[in-house]
């Protein structure tokens, strides 16, 4: 019986090599040219503009033009959800790269999950909220409690603002690393721009690794430590 959409054109373009690594660098929430594609996923440019096509029909991606330059990004954050599902998949069933990358373990470490912070620190963060009350979780749905709110709001975080976005104010997603949940939502986006704003966490140049000060990674521990 054949129900719902099918996936088939999704799983094809996606389970595609170089539109894979196009996908995934992305994941970053960084716009990148075609040149930039191209050198990441090792082809030429006029092979990377075909895949960038069939990527834009498929609306797996978004264009941005500024002046002669065209920006590529994901076109949303069900598609860095779906990535990051697959990633989790791929990692408990084996499918890893032959040659990790020298960054691999500050990847599983601390990494950005398109907008919110994943890796053992994000997982440590998320428990953390749960163990401290400050999130909760109801039927499966997970909800910011009152306290949750103060909390927020002392360590300078706006949750007024955060709640008028047009997404869900805070939901789980499965930490591919760790097998785990981290926090997403817009409560997971605005606590990593705060952490980057105290300076306690910078993304490093041209991966998704996020990489803490010594000071920074101390007292995010001391944060979570209640």
């Amino acid at each position: 019986m054949r129900d719902g959409p099918s996936i088939v054109r999704i799983a094809a373009l996606i389970g595609d090599h170089t539109r894979a690594e196009v996908l995934t660098a992305l994941m970053a929430d960084r716009a990148l040219t075609a040149s930039e594609l191209a050198h990441l996923a090792g082809v030429t440019k006029p092979t990377i503009s075909a895949h960038l096509a069939k990527l834009l029909d498929a609306g797996l991606l978004a264009v941005e033009c500024q002046g002669r330059h065209r920006y590529f990004r994901l076109a949303d954050r069900d598609v860095a959800q779906l990535l990051e599902s697959m990633m989790g998949v791929a990692f408990r069933t084996g499918a890893v790269r032959l040659k990790s990358s020298p960054r691999e373990p500050a990847l599983r470490k601390a990494r950005v999950c398109y907008d919110h912070l994943a890796g053992e620190l994000g997982v440590l963060a998320y428990e953390s909220l749960l163990r401290q009350k400050v999130l909760t979780l109801k039927d499966g749905d997970l909800q910011l409690t009152r306290k949750g709110r103060d909390w927020f709001q002392d360590f300078g975080i706006d949750v007024d603002a955060a709640t008028a976005q047009r997404r869900p104010l805070c939901r789980t997603c499965l930490d591919w690393s760790e097998r785990r949940q981290h926090l997403a939502g817009a409560l997971g986006s605005a606590l990593l721009e705060r952490l980057q704003a105290l300076g306690w966490v910078k993304r490093a140049k041209d991966s998704r690794v996020m990489m803490f000060t010594p000071g920074g990674e101390r007292d995010f521990r001391v944060l979570w430590a209640g």
